[in-house]
């Protein structure tokens, strides 16, 4: 049989689909799985051996309709569900299987605080797609996969962090979802431990900012690295402090354990970080933290979030204390 899995974006939203592309893989005898994401999120996707091809989103949806329809697919595995992905859709003809994003619930969670979400992690809701083939969530976690050509030397990053470093991801897609300069400044000052800073290079300049704090402790990477690189870079830290992020999700796919921060956006939509049944803890209980402000009542006030805070006062990051997140670092090392 023959399957196109469809998510287009982003980072963290196509790792938490591996279990199923790898599932699908493994207990379809003879599936053949395509993928079908937006051209910058192929680096992803590259290297995972689950994967035999991959189709990339451009402006011209036509012409990616045309190439997938020689594909001559047999089953279509919706786990963006918009209106692009319904024109994809219609064009193949194929029987289809969407992932309900829960769209009402979360409207209601952040709209109303009413919480009507299923306490399910979006993972096992990806799952459901593919259940009518008798494919079960093996409990092995997410994937992810480097390219041998992005894989780190050992001169990659300075001597001093060689032998162990935490991973400090300071960025996010938007404001509301990452703490502010001063609240990483104090986390990055009450670190007594080599750490790394994480980001794209829309982070490099507060990355310097922070490393300026201690060159010799704190090095930037933000900026230097791409995206396959950074995931190596997490791969290798003993412990990953993260905002609601790509990289965190890329943490738990390598099982690190994770310091998880959250501002507008809540645990309870289903995008912790997911570890798998099977992982094997040296901690009692989750392999991750949940830092967050509980209580306020003006959160979650996004399934997203915003550039700034709607009520002015960022009470859901600016109430975080760092010493905690210090602490919580401390205890995974």
């Amino acid at each position: 049989m023959k399957f196109l899995i469809i998510r287009f974006s982003s980072i963290g939203d196509i790792v938490l689909t591996t279990p199923v592309v790898r599932c699908l893989k493994r207990q379809v005898a003879g599936a053949e799985v395509h993928y079908l994401t937006k051209k910058a999120f192929r680096p992803i996707l590259s290297a995972n051996p689950y994967i035999d091809k991959i189709h990339c989103l451009s402006d011209d949806l036509s012409a990616v309709v045309e190439e997938l329809r020689a594909e001559d697919f047999d089953y279509v595995i919706d786990l963006h569900h918009n209106l692009r992905t319904l024109r994809v859709k219609r064009a193949l003809k194929k029987k289809s299987f969407s992932f309900d994003k829960l769209n009402i619930e979360k409207w209601l969670l952040v709209n109303f605080k009413w919480n009507r979400m299923p306490d399910r992690h979006i993972v096992d809701r990806y799952m459901d797609t593919v259940a009518s083939f008798g494919v079960m969530n093996d409990g092995a976690g997410l994937d992810y996969f480097i390219p041998a050509e992005d894989e780190l030397a050992p001169g990659d990053i300075p001597t001093s962090h060689q032998a162990g470093y935490i991973g400090l991801v300071i960025g996010a897609a938007l404001a509301t979802k990452k703490l502010p300069l001063h609240k990483l400044r104090e986390v990055c000052e009450r670190v007594a431990f080599p750490v790394i800073l994480l980001g794209g290079p829309e982070d490099a300049e507060v990355g310097e900012q922070l490393a300026a704090i201690d060159p010799v402790r704190i090095y930037n990477s933000c900026g230097k690295f791409n995206l396959n690189e950074s995931a190596a870079l997490v791969r290798q830290a003993r412990v990953v402090v993260t905002h609601d992020t790509g990289l965190m999700h890329i943490a738990a796919a390598f099982r690190r354990p994770v310091v998880s921060i959250w501002g507008n956006t809540v645990p309870e939509f289903g995008m912790y970080p997911y570890y798998g049944s099977n992982y094997l803890s040296n901690y009692k209980g989750a392999p991750f933290d949940v830092m967050e402000v509980k209580g306020l009542s003006c959160r979650p006030c996004s399934k997203i979030g915003y550039k700034k805070c709607p009520k002015g006062h960022f009470k859901c990051m600016e109430e975080l204390r760092p010493e905690g997140i210090v602490a919580n670092a401390f205890k995974r090392l």
